[in-house]
């Protein structure tokens, strides 16, 4: 195990700089979930920790050492990629053993190995079918376990699941999540959904644009989000964003609703912001207690019901676990917990 150390990463291909000035420190048998949208340039740091991009500038660290110019093989790594990367002419035995055998590992050490990564991810009765012969969440638990075999400082993943239905994506993150604690090994995972993320990871790295938006523990970031685009990205559905102008202690919307503040944020009348409230915190309320909406569409879930409707003269979605008889053009009045409430300068886009 190692920790990992991005100083200053950056990346250019030729005139387009695609990451600018990251700085990432990863402890010792930590889960990193590196998060953000397509071309943010998630894989592309994940790709420089592995040896398979050259650093533009900066400098990566692993286990203290600089790792610039060494190659991706002389790493002490091990990266599971999207597709698999199986030898189909291969057996999963053969598979698992391909690595070790060309690190010239002694046939027992390689049985040996092979074995315990065959036990871990319940592959002892497949050993000897073919790629071709297996499901994909079989197939990803081979590309872990030809992983697993190396015994490596790191594991990369990149994104992993994507390949995958949404009921194994959720059975093979709590299989790598259950890995990783029993491993403890330190590992990074790249993925562009946030709920992989939110349920897999210690840390989360927020990316946008090829920058760092925030670095946190997932519930730290869903509780404190550190501007709008970690705010909007993180959490199903999306938090709320209304626009207005703080006055007398409130946000007034465009449309002249009063939007109640937490005390704690600092009163500037005039000043522009974007209140932020997530569906959840949305709480149905008598007509003198909350602000009016109106139902627009209604999707059941069966866990709870998802209510899209227009307040302030702005969309906004309410979650309740209540089942509810709404309709569309029903009127409702919906009270934020003001304890949940965020308020984001609109110029900054920082929360206040």
């Amino acid at each position: 195990m190692a920790t990992v150390e991005v100083k200053a990463a950056r990346k250019s291909f030729g005139a387009t700089e695609v990451l600018h000035g990251v700085d990432i420190d990863i402890a010792d048998g930590a889960f990193c979930v590196l998060v953000g949208p397509s071309g943010c340039g998630k894989s592309t740091l994940l790709r420089m920790i592995a040896g398979l991009e050259h650093v533009t500038g900066g400098e990566i660290r692993i286990g203290g050492k600089v790792v610039n110019d060494v190659p991706p093989k002389e790493r002490d790594i091990a990266m599971v990629f999207q597709n698999y990367a199986l030898y189909p002419h291969m057996t999963v035995r053969e598979n698992l053993a391909f690595s070790l055998k060309l690190r010239g590992a002694d046939r027992a050490t390689i049985a040996e190995r092979v074995k315990t990564a065959a036990d871990i991810l319940g592959l002892s009765q497949l050993l000897e079918r073919f790629p071709r012969q297996l499901s994909g969440g079989q197939r990803q638990r081979v590309a872990m376990g030809r992983a697993i075999v190396r015994n490596p400082q790191v594991f990369l993943f990149d994104e992993p699941l994507s390949n995958l239905d949404a009921k194994l994506r959720v059975q093979m993150r709590t299989e790598i999540k259950a890995l990783h604690q029993r491993l403890k090994t330190t590992s990074i995972y790249v993925t562009h959904d946030q709920i992989e993320a939110m349920t897999m990871a210690d840390m989360i790295v927020v990316m946008h644009d090829g920058r760092v938006e925030q670095i946190g523990a997932p519930l730290e970031l869903y509780d404190r989000p550190a501007n709008l685009f970690v705010a909007g990205f993180i959490g199903s559905p999306a938090m709320n964003f209304i626009s207005g102008q703080q006055k007398n202690g409130a946000v007034i919307a465009a449309d002249g609703t009063a939007l109640p503040l937490p005390g704690a944020v600092a009163r500037q009348d005039g000043r522009s912001v974007i209140y932020g409230v997530r569906p959840e915190h949305l709480v149905l309320a008598g007509p003198s207690e909350g602000v009016p909406a109106t139902v627009d569409v209604v999707e059941p879930t069966g866990a709870d019901t998802q209510v899209f409707t227009t307040m302030a003269g702005q969309a906004v979605a309410a979650v309740f676990t209540e089942r509810h008889e709404f309709k569309p053009g029903d009127r409702i009045a919906l009270r934020p917990r003001l304890e949940a409430v965020h308020v984001f300068d609109a110029a900054s886009g920082q929360r206040i």
